[in-house]
């Protein structure tokens, strides 16, 4: 028995009809890790973006040294320092939320990498006007480059949502109830792997295939001109 479900051992199809509503609870997990995780590395990866691209070497210096470190070191370690070692210093959080941020951390030096591509493509031209109508910085990097930059880079952020879907099984390791650790805790239980865990990958490729679509589509949607803002 698992989240006060119960399943049927006695053949192949009816253990994998007993389990699927429990694997439905571990891919809701999953979704949800991988939604915020992704939206942590989206905000996080344009403002190491930005600073990277500062003028100021005391600026981009330490932002790509922070960039460098979390994209050298494994996921798991930084997942083990947020869980185990923050702690330590009265930082506690629940391991759900742990996880989620250790993805977007790992992944924030990634996407920077791929917004600092897009900002380098949006024409030069586009800096020289926004300088001679007199706008700030900051908004000509909002108002002007970054719309310009987000069509740019739609696939390749695509791709880094399906790697962040199929990393979430990492977050086992801190007591995470996502999709894979279900099936393993129901193999554990049931002696039987096979069921379980071809459930498991069967819905991962859906869910990247689903993804991978829905990305393509936006893709396509999107003016390459720029997004309009209003």
């Amino acid at each position: 028995m698992l989240f006060g479900f119960e399943w049927d051992t006695t053949n192949g199809w009816t253990l994998a009809v007993s389990i699927l509503p429990i694997l439905m609870r571990g891919l809701w997990v999953t979704l949800q890790a991988t939604v915020l995780g992704f939206a942590i590395a989206m905000v996080l990866g344009l403002v190491l973006a930005a600073l990277k691209a500062a003028p100021s070497r005391l600026v981009s210096w330490p932002a790509r040294g922070v960039s460098e470190f979390l994209r050298d070191t494994p996921l798991l370690i930084q997942l083990f320092f947020l869980y185990y070692v923050l702690p330590e210093f009265g930082i506690i959080l629940p391991a759900f939320l742990t996880g989620a941020v250790a993805l977007g951390l790992q992944y924030s030096a990634y996407l920077s990498e791929v917004y600092r591509a897009g900002i380098e493509a949006v024409p030069r031209g586009q800096h020289e006007a926004a300088r001679a109508l007199n706008l700030a910085p900051r908004r000509t990097f909002s108002r002007i480059v970054v719309p310009q930059a987000i069509p740019r880079i739609v696939p390749a952020m695509g791709n880094y949502l399906v790697s962040i879907m199929k990393d979430v099984p990492v977050l086992s390791v801190v007591t995470v109830l996502e999709m894979l650790n279900v099936a393993k805790i129901i193999g554990d239980r049931t002696f039987n792997y096979l069921v379980p865990l071809s459930m498991v990958g069967g819905l991962y490729l859906i869910l990247t295939l689903v993804a991978a679509q829905g990305v393509r589509r936006l893709d396509r949607a999107l003016p390459k001109t720029g997004i309009p803002l209003k």
